[in-house]
């Protein structure tokens, strides 16, 4: 019971409300904590930035070009919220719209933009399902027809978190491709970030996290580190877009390129299965699987 009075019932009952995370053992559980979704994260955001709303807001308002390392960090435990974080996957949410809502300016074509209007939100995050789907048929498996329902059900779940509102996603795949082809066809472009994410001649900060001897080491070797890290960039970049996307975009790909691509997602596929869990899975992953075999199990006697 409340103790709070009248404002923390109402509290109380909007926490009620707020929209659950997916399920365990469903397909974002396996897929967003596997390590192998660290190699699609690279497309999902070369994507929503060639959106000239999306681009411009990015280029306006974050600091991935002086901390894209801080960055990506930040990005991936927000992901992680998302699908593992229970109660704070609500939070989360909630946190990220506060985040968004000063961020506003005048995209490329001159026309003014707001992160939150419901075309740009809703297309940040649509594009993590054809990215998943595309993705996964390189590095794990093609999805099932079954497979990839379920994979749009929970990722229209994870909009919710989000604070995206039903009318403005398709709520079915029959409905989004549609979406997805039109977007493509009016919108997506080369922007200014896009050309940033996949040049490999601009400058980087080294890795600013982990211990300070590391941190000493990479700073020293970065000159030799980071032209070879920029090229696998790009490459893993393109290379995991979906081919409708890569052309939209104008980003150039070669049958010896995608040949590369299968060979080294196929030596993924065989070794990341046969990984520890310690190893194959991201923290929150390993902590909410962990929780969800406990609470299958039952207490012990």
């Amino acid at each position: 019971m409340s103790s709070e009075g009248p404002r923390g019932r109402d509290r109380d009952r909007g926490r009620e409300r707020d929209p659950g995370p997916p399920p365990p053992g469903g397909v974002l559980w396996s897929l967003s904590g596997d390590v192998r979704a660290l190699l699609m994260l690279p497309a999902a955001l070369t994507l929503q930035v060639a959106h000239p709303a999306v681009g411009a807001g990015v280029d306006d308002h974050s600091v991935f070009r002086t901390d894209p390392w801080g960055r990506g960090e930040r990005s991936l435990r927000s992901l992680q919220l998302w699908v593992y974080g229970g109660e704070q996957a609500a939070e989360e949410g909630r946190r990220l719209r506060n985040l968004h809502r000063t961020i506003q300016g005048t995209d490329g074509r001159g026309r003014r933009y707001h992160a939150l209007t419901p075309a740009n939100y809703a297309w940040v995050h649509a594009t993590g399902f054809p990215i998943y789907r595309h993705g996964t048929r390189y590095l794990v498996r093609p999805l099932t027809e079954a497979q990839e329902q379920a994979l749009y059900r929970e990722w229209l779940q994870v909009g919710r978190i989000l604070g995206i509102r039903d009318r403005d996603m398709p709520q079915s795949i029959e409905e989004f491709w549609p979406y997805y082809r039109k977007v493509l066809a009016d919108e997506i472009e080369a922007t200014v970030v896009v050309e940033e994410l996949v040049a490999t001649d601009r400058p980087v900060p080294p890795p600013n996290r982990g211990p300070l001897p590391v941190r000493f080491l990479l700073k020293a070797l970065w000159p030799v580190l980071l032209p070879p890290l920029a090229r696998f960039r790009r490459f893993i970049t393109i290379g995991l877009m979906p081919p409708d996307a890569r052309e939209a975009i104008g980003l150039e790909w070669t049958d010896t390129q995608e040949r590369r691509l299968r060979r080294f997602c196929g030596v993924v596929r065989v070794v990341v299965p046969a990984l520890p869990e310690r190893l194959r899975y991201l923290p929150y992953a390993r902590q909410a699987r962990a929780e969800h075999r406990r609470a299958v199990r039952g207490p012990s006697r």
